[in-house]
């Protein structure tokens, strides 16, 4: 499954600029919040605005006060997660984000594709980001979509990170129902 315009994901990664590639990891560690820490939502609200206002500063600042108030234990999922939250760099530069929105990415997908009912093949998240998507089940094909919607509209600037925004809290919904759901029929 490519992009509208016909690019992969990792294409999409590879062609952000530093605001691109800290909204496109921000908005993967945002979607798979609910696995670590159910109502903590707000804890990367100044994440958020580091970014649209693409202060280098801000970022560190806000990525370092969101490790402390989400350092909390739990599942292999939530280390999964809290480990996206503890490789954000600290450093605002092409390099160190397009490292760590890559790892996001990857993390993100697995995590889906994980609550999908067939669970995922070895190599699927691979594939699906380099654009064959075949065999991805409703969950990692949505997580899939999404980040290549949040790529591809902050593309377009900052006006682009209320839609990424929006993508976050739409997949974060969709992940806590589905965990919700499993965990009343466990």
């Amino acid at each position: 499954m490519t992009s509208g315009n016909g690019r992969s994901l990792l294409e999409l990664i590879e062609g952000a600029d530093e605001r691109g590639l800290a909204a496109a990891g921000l908005a993967c560690l945002d979607r798979c919040l609910p696995l670590l820490a159910p109502d903590g939502g707000d804890a990367l609200r100044p994440v958020w605005a580091a970014v649209a206002r693409g202060d280098g500063a801000a970022w560190g600042e806000a990525v370092a006060k969101a490790r402390v108030e989400l350092d909390a234990e739990g599942t292999p999922d939530a280390a999964a997660v809290r480990g996206m939250l503890a490789d954000a760099p600290a450093a605002w530069t092409a390099e160190t984000l397009r490292a760590w929105a890559g790892g996001c990415s990857a993390t993100a997908l697995a995590l889906h594709g994980r609550y999908d009912a067939a669970g995922v093949p070895d190599g699927l998240v691979d594939r699906c980001r380099a654009g064959d998507a075949d065999g991805a089940g409703p969950l990692l094909a949505g997580e899939l979509r999404r980040q290549q919607a949040v790529l591809e509209s902050v593309a377009h600037g900052p006006t682009g990170l209320r839609r990424a925004r929006e993508l976050s809290v739409e997949g974060g919904r969709v992940l806590r129902a589905v965990v919700s759901r499993r965990a009343r029929t466990a």
